[in-house]
């Protein structure tokens, strides 16, 4: 049996400057950065792995994905978009993780509330009332198959305003 590791990344904190932008349009908020950074040091010192990474088209969360995937370097092999992340539903999100490629043993995702706060919850050991803002979970499964994820164990969860 294989340990599986999922990594879940909410977006960084948007702006709300421009009202006239769509949804998936809106961009960060220059504290964000500051978040990432946070979270990437914090990550830096635990991670062991490299990701495949793979994030929503909302630029909020392609923004947050690429500054921690820069951050990160050898520990993310690559980065990819995925229509199907720009979701707020958790069992939309679910199933995405449920038909990643069984290859991928290590993965990355960055997406949306409510869904990660839902699916979190719902797959770790850990309950939380809330991920915020480029908040970092991650889940290790003892499967071989992603479409058998059922109850993972928490591992680590990092928090901006608990690194500050």
């Amino acid at each position: 049996m294989k340990t599986k590791r999922l990594v879940i990344v909410r977006h960084g904190k948007s702006s709300w400057k421009e009202d006239d932008l769509d949804d998936i349009e809106r961009p960060l908020k220059d504290r964000a950065t500051a978040d990432a950074d946070l979270v990437c040091q914090a990550y830096q010192a635990t991670a062991t792995h490299s990701f495949t990474a793979i994030t929503s088209p909302a630029v909020r969360a392609h923004e947050t994905a690429k500054l921690l995937t820069n951050r990160l370097g050898m520990h993310i092999e690559n980065l990819s978009v995925d229509e199907n992340l720009y979701t707020f539903s958790p069992s939309t999100f679910f199933d995405f993780i449920s038909n990643l490629p069984d290859t991928l043993d290590n993965v990355m995702l960055f997406g949306h509330n409510p869904a990660i706060t839902d699916v979190v919850n719902q797959i770790g050991t850990s309950f939380f009332k809330n991920i915020p803002t480029t908040g970092l979970v991650e889940i290790h499964f003892r499967i071989d198959q992603w479409s058998d994820i059922d109850k993972g164990e928490t591992q680590l969860y990092l928090f901006p305003k608990n690194l500050r």
